[in-house]
């Protein structure tokens, strides 16, 4: 159903997203083991143009892309996601030697890349970083310390990698590096984690990078990994949003089939209330998400908040809209292969990843307060 203010051109590019997901993309995820890169999915995506699309759309069609697809072929989308935000900084920030070098590569699904931002004592406070970028004689630093969470890793081709390059300066001394996963002193491991797609652990011990490899400049690295989480943060609420609507698709079929108590489901006062509850709030959430993403692409002031709001909205209501999905369907819904059981070991990691829920809640806040300041006392 159209929703927002979308034209029949993009609706019909919705469409279209959703039948390539559903021909030429699932049959090939099913076929990819859980927890690994599925390298002759991001091939296909290549083929397919998708992820081009990546570094000449704006938010609002990174949004439908994602949203289209993971209505569909969760794999598919999440491998879209994370090769667009581990070269999104490489797009926007680096040199053209470094584009040309990996974004070519990126955009036909030949080389994987990953998005290093997370430690394992600095998550939700990204600016508390302690990965270190010690001198090396004058001819650039060595990385020393632990990423951990990092999507793709430990099989990506190169990551973007914060570090600490000013130590006491908080996010002020926060430097991005653009780092080949072939660099000596770079090794990594996987983590077995409840999300199906992979997920790792990284171990840096004095890894060489040269001024060649920063991304933006020298402790400004922390404004390369806000810029790019503002601009993914509102897809992060539309992989939601698709979630949830594939779980709401699904509870429609199944209400109007299932007999029970002498009728159908849906014919129950309780179970309708229930369903149309789930629609409200998907379409409520995909509204915020599209709101955000317009306010992204024109350059809005408030972008910062309206990102939070929507990836807040978004993810929190599609663990409603599953979670409600899978009691509507009873124990079918948690056997091993069922959409739903698929849909609910994906749906609780976006709460967490690129700023947990009660970050966002704090953004939004700042954001709120700084746009109406205290007035002087009288």
């Amino acid at each position: 159903m159209p929703a927002f203010s979308l034209g029949p051109e993009r609706t019909a590019w919705r469409a279209e997203l959703r039948a390539l997901a559903a021909e030429r993309l699932r049959p090939i995820a099913d076929k990819g083991e859980p927890g690994r890169v599925d390298r002759a999915l991001l091939a296909e995506l290549g083929r397919l143009g998708l992820l081009a699309r990546l570094f000449t759309s704006g938010a609002l069609d990174l949004c439908l892309m994602r949203e289209s697809l993971a209505q569909v072929c969760t794999e598919a989308e999440t491998a879209l996601a994370l090769q667009g935000l581990g070269a999104h900084p490489v797009h926007a920030h680096g040199t053209a030697a470094q584009r040309e070098r990996w974004l070519p590569r990126v955009a036909e699904g030949a080389a994987v890349a990953a998005f290093a931002l997370s430690e394992p004592g600095a998550g939700s406070d990204a600016a508390a970083l302690s990965l270190t970028a010690e001198p090396d004689r004058g001819s650039g630093w060595r990385l020393t310390g632990e990423k951990c969470w990092i999507s793709n890793a430990p099989e990506a081709d190169f990551y973007t990698v914060f570090a600490r390059t000013t130590p006491g300066a908080g996010a002020r001394g926060v430097t991005a590096f653009l780092l080949p996963a072939d660099r000596p002193g770079l090794t990594g491991s996987s983590l077995e984690m409840l999300s199906p797609h992979p997920i790792g652990a990284l171990h840096l011990d004095a890894v060489p990078v040269t001024a060649d490899d920063v991304l933006g400049e020298p402790d400004r690295g922390f404004a390369v990994a806000m810029g790019t989480l503002n601009l993914f943060r509102p897809s992060v609420g539309a992989f939601a949003v698709g979630m949830a609507q594939a779980a709401l698709d699904a509870t429609v079929e199944h209400t109007r089939a299932r007999d029970a108590f002498g009728g159908k489901l849906r014919d129950l006062q309780t179970v309708a209330h229930q369903v149309a509850e789930m629609a409200l709030r998907t379409e409520a959430a995909r509204l915020m998400v599209y709101a955000a993403a317009t306010a992204y692409d024109e350059g809005a002031a408030d972008v910062p908040g309206r990102a939070a709001m929507a990836k807040l909205l978004a993810t929190e209501t599609a663990q409603y809209v599953v979670d409600t999905a899978v009691q509507l369907h009873g124990a079918r819904a948690l056997r091993r292969g069922h959409l739903l059981e698929h849909l609910y070991r994906e749906v609780r990691a976006p709460r967490i990843y690129e700023g947990a829920s009660e970050v966002q809640r704090g953004i939004i806040a700042k954001e709120l307060y700084a746009a109406r300041p205290e007035k002087e006392a009288q």
